[in-house]
């Protein structure tokens, strides 16, 4: 019998359910291998579907996204009691991602904020935080990216079918970086520019221009996307196993290339870094161990909601 293989996306932008569909041709070699009993944002399957299944019925199931309400909480949980393996697939379902920025405020603000109203009854109720899925339920594997690459998607389900785990970069993207022979040696920054106001050379290393570039402190393994396209890495691939708080991997990284060693002419300089926590913590917000309570609470919530304790 082929192996059952479920899909879900929790709090995201749905770019990881495009990045499946970027597989293009390599999508009917996955078709054609597993049997496909869940994916609701392709197929017609619903929620009663899955609780129907037996325990272990999925043999791996991919869920995307952070956990942001208690509807993604419980079918985290339902897809957790249903699957024998579980892989965190892309960064928000990894590390909390771009959604988890909500952390700085709470649910309520944000309520208030955008809809000037209070949270409404019937509907799947926002945790005051966003949470990694690892903070919900156990995990197995993770695939990195924002999305993961079709290469890395492809690989990764290759050796899951296999019966092996998932084989990623375990160094700095710096060192597969296309433009690292153009990095000086002794490099020291005068300045930090911004994107919208710096005219970037496609050929040089774009730290070494001045722009914060998050290679030094991101995993390898993206193909160097981003910069091929002469932006800066902005980190999706979060850490490498060595690190355990990437925001302070990746401002440390930055801090070491500034040239001004007094106060006043540190603080001149970060000016043009206006967003730390966007900058530095954009997809980490929820794991980062040197931020406050408020920011990066790291317990998960209960089924009512609340959270607790702490989960490593």
């Amino acid at each position: 019998m082929k192996p059952k293989v479920a899909f879900y996306w929790c709090a995201s932008c749905g770019g990881c359910e495009e990045a499946v569909v970027d597989l293009d041709e390599d999508i009917l070699k996955v078709v054609a291998a597993v049997d496909i009993v869940f994916w609701p944002v392709a197929l017609d399957f619903k929620e009663k579907d899955v609780g129907a299944m037996p325990q272990g019925g999925i043999d791996i199931c991919f869920i995307n996204g952070a956990v942001r309400t208690t509807e993604q909480q419980r079918m985290a949980l339902l897809l957790r009691a249903k699957a024998k393996v579980v892989v965190a697939f892309g960064a928000c379902a990894q590390l909390g991602g771009i959604p988890a920025l909500a952390n700085l405020t709470t649910a309520a603000e944000i309520l208030q904020e955008v809809n000037h109203t209070e949270q409404a009854e019937g509907l799947p109720r926002l945790f005051d935080s966003v949470f990694p899925l690892d903070r919900i339920i156990p995990v197995e594997y993770y695939i990195p990216g924002c999305p993961p690459t079709p290469r890395i998607i492809l690989a990764a389900i290759e050796a899951l079918l296999a019966g092996q785990a998932p084989s990623l970069s375990d160094h700095a993207l710096c060192d597969e970086c296309p433009r690292k022979d153009t990095r000086p040696p002794d490099l020291l920054l005068p300045q930090l520019h911004r994107i919208p106001h710096y005219a970037l050379d496609p050929e040089t290393c774009i730290l070494a221009q001045g722009v914060p570039c998050l290679g030094p402190a991101t995993r390898a393994g993206c193909e160097a996307r981003c910069i091929g396209g002469n932006m800066p890495c902005t980190g999706c691939f979060g850490p490498t196993s060595r690190v355990r708080d990437f925001g302070a991997k990746a401002l440390s990284a930055l801090a070491s290339v500034v040239a001004a060693t007094e106060e006043k002419e540190i603080d001149t300089v970060f000016e043009n870094l206006p967003d730390p926590a966007g900058t530095f913590y954009r997809y980490s917000l929820p794991v980062g161990r040197g931020l406050p309570p408020a920011a990066a609470r790291r317990g998960r919530p209960t089924t009512t909601g609340e959270p607790y304790g702490n989960h490593t």
